[in-house]
């Protein structure tokens, strides 16, 4: 019996942190609209009028302002987006079997197998339908048999559209497409095909292998494979239940505040370190208690998507303070960050504090070169011994 095919759908939100700007505020509709810091801060997102005058991500917002300066530049539903994000998860989440929450606005659907009890192609415009209509935000889609042409398929049917690749009919659509369409293919591998007459996805794929090895490396058999309509079909379904986690087991027990102020701090700068080097923004904390007596409690939160040390050490106090029963003295603290996604290009230029941002990976850096305990709070300074994991 033939293997059944596979069919991956991805979702992503339209300019998904201007989209809840504008469903917050109706009057920025059809208007170039800028998300990001002011002044000498950057484009986290703008609106496709907006890009109409040359402007994109990443792009200094006093050169966005000198492109456009008519363009109108907001961040007040900033705390927001985790919130919208979470719903549309919830809505995706209640009704297939399996996805991957790829960032905090794109999502990957394993649609496999459900062709016995669905049309898979209306299935799949029906979820693109019901978080459009429940939420007010578009979202486009992409439906074929391989991860990176669904999100090619996506990217082609933009703004707030759906494109379908049926089986068979992969090359029909990729080949047409300019080289730099593929997923992965950035500015300097773009220009090195493009010296060598490798302008398009045909061109691409009637290159020999051998070739695009000599002239890319590995990348260059990848790429060759993607040209042919070969891909992976796999979605990543653990997003979710993977943690960064670290516990200190006291060497006495202890109740004095002070004390335990000082390991919630290095709990939370350690496990924020991991985070970042993981390269993931956590969107849940948790706190974990254990008491003399062996008694366990924890207590957790869900929180706008960062990997903060500050704010993340704001949730953490928070949670112990509500969690704590006063005077009993405790022998375990722990910290875990949960409901983990990737570091976005946007949401490193949206943390609104882009010279916080760089000073915490400038001490990243100096715990890479020197050892973690190199660079610490001063609240952490006078720790006594315990066993942490």
């Amino acid at each position: 019996m033939p293997a059944s095919l596979s069919h991956i759908a991805h979702f992503d939100l339209d300019s998904f942190f201007v989209s809840v700007e504008i469903r917050n505020n109706p009057t920025l509709k059809g208007k170039p609209v800028l998300v990001g810091g002011y002044d000498r801060g950057v484009v986290a997102a703008c609106s496709y009028e907006a890009r109409a005058f040359g402007i994109h991500s990443a792009m200094p917002m006093k050169k966005a302002l000198q492109l456009c300066p008519h363009a109108i530049v907001t961040n007040h539903s900033r705390d927001q987006y985790s919130k919208y994000s979470a719903w549309v998860t919830d809505l995706i989440a209640d009704r297939v079997p399996a996805f991957e929450k790829a960032s905090i606005d794109e999502f990957y659907v394993d649609l496999t197998g459900m062709d016995r009890f669905f049309g898979i192609s209306q299935f799949a415009r029906e979820i693109r339908e019901t978080v459009i209509r429940e939420t007010g935000l578009p979202m486009s889609g992409g439906l074929s048999t391989a991860r990176f042409i669904s999100k090619m398929a996506t990217n082609e049917a933009k703004p707030n559209g759906f494109l379908e690749i049926e089986p068979g009919k992969e090359k029909e659509f990729l080949w047409p497409l300019g080289v730099e369409k593929i997923n992965g293919v950035g500015k300097q591998t773009e220009l090195e095909l493009k010296n060598w007459g490798i302008r398009t996805i045909a061109e691409l794929a009637a290159t020999p292998i051998e070739f695009l090895k000599k002239i890319l490396g590995q990348q260059g058999e990848s790429l060759w494979q993607k040209a042919q309509g070969i891909g992976s079909a796999t979605v990543y379904t653990d997003w979710e239940q993977k943690s960064i986690s670290h516990e200190n087991t006291f060497s006495e027990d202890h109740r004095d505040d002070e004390y335990l102020h000082q390991q919630l701090v290095r709990l939370t700068e350690k496990t924020a370190y991991a985070l970042r080097q993981e390269e993931k923004l956590t969107g849940c904390v948790t706190v974990k208690i254990r008491y003399s007596n062996f008694d366990t409690v924890s207590k957790q939160e869900s929180i706008p998507y960062t990997a903060l040390d500050d704010t993340l050490l704001a949730h953490v106090k928070k949670l112990f303070t509500e969690a704590r029963e006063p005077g009993r003295p405790i022998r375990l603290l722990g910290v875990r960050f949960s409901h983990l996604i990737p570091f976005t290009l946007q949401m490193s230029l949206f943390e609104n504090q882009p010279g916080k941002l760089k000073l915490y990976q400038a001490v990243d850096g100096l715990k890479d070169r020197y050892g973690s305990r190199s660079l610490t709070k001063a609240a952490n300074l006078s720790d006594p011994p315990s066993q942490e994991e």
